[in-house]
């Protein structure tokens, strides 16, 4: 199951996001991290891909991973409007939760990278609680500067030895992104970024609820908790997303005469004539 092959992507915006259904997407992370291959894995959002599209370098980060699932509502109304059907949110924090849940019934070791002492402190006594066979083979802080070639090769070293499947990082976007690219092919596990997924696993901030998350609203609960953090981030990547979704959305019609309702009522009544 697309082991040796690339999954199927949607572009959206003009970023490769993986089409696949949420158990899919994490089905094929359990099993690259069963053989310790070295995978990179984006968890994109509007603020990611707005990142990319306006920094030519961060943009090869991300057209390179091995998966960039479609964590923001937005990206998932695309792709479902450029034809992808019924794609599923594949967000953070649900993907902590699945892998975790599946790490510890199939033996696959995790390694926990980035955040603070205390929000991993906090972290492995829930973890421990919820996931009590969870195999933890390291938890690691590292510091806001960037760490020095020693510094580096030793924690490169310590995940390859701890065994780990897989090494959940927690730097904040676009530096797990770079850090994970940079460190591809030299540790033996899939690194996925999870971004703020640690503060709210631990219960340092609060998830937005079920139907927010449904609404695609999520962004705004968020701007509720943390305004001067985040207001000038959505002013900046939001706006200019919807402008670019709709100029996609406009190219695709015009470029196949036709409307995606067109598109779907075609395969239905080639289905009936069949």
């Amino acid at each position: 199951m697309y082991l040796e092959m690339s999954p199927p992507i949607q572009s959206v915006i003009g970023f490769p996001v993986t089409a696949l259904p949420f158990q899919l997407q994490i089905e094929l992370m359990l099993k690259w991290a069963s053989l310790r291959m070295s995978k990179a894995v984006c968890v994109a959002n509007v603020h990611m891909l707005m990142e990319a599209h306006t920094d030519p370098v961060f943009a090869s980060v991300i057209t390179g991973a091995d998966l960039v699932t479609p964590d923001g509502m937005p990206l998932v109304w695309l792709m479902n409007v450029m034809g992808v059907r019924s794609q599923d949110r594949v967000a953070g924090m649900d993907i902590l939760l699945s892998l975790c849940k599946e790490a510890s019934v199939r033996n696959i070791s995790v390694f926990f990278l980035g955040s603070k002492p205390e929000v991993l402190g906090q972290m492995r006594n829930k973890l421990n609680r919820d996931f009590s066979n969870l195999h933890i083979v390291g938890m690691e802080p590292l510091p806001f500067r960037p760490l020095t070639p020693e510094e580096d090769r030793d924690i490169v070293e310590k995940i390859n030895q701890s065994g780990a499947g897989i090494v959940l990082v927690s730097l904040g976007c676009p530096k797990q992104e770079i850090w994970i690219n940079q460190h591809k092919d030299r540790i033996y596990a899939v690194m996925v970024g999870l971004g703020g997924a640690f503060p709210v696993y631990a219960g340092i901030h609060k998830r937005a609820p079920t139907w927010v998350r449904q609404l695609g609203m999520e962004w705004c609960y968020r701007l509720f908790q943390e305004p001067r953090r985040l207001w000038k981030r959505y002013y900046e990547t939001i706006p200019p997303f919807m402008y670019l979704a709709l100029k996609q959305m406009m190219i695709n019609w015009l470029t196949r005469g036709e409307m995606p309702d067109d598109r779907e009522s075609k395969k239905v009544n080639n289905g009936v004539q069949a």
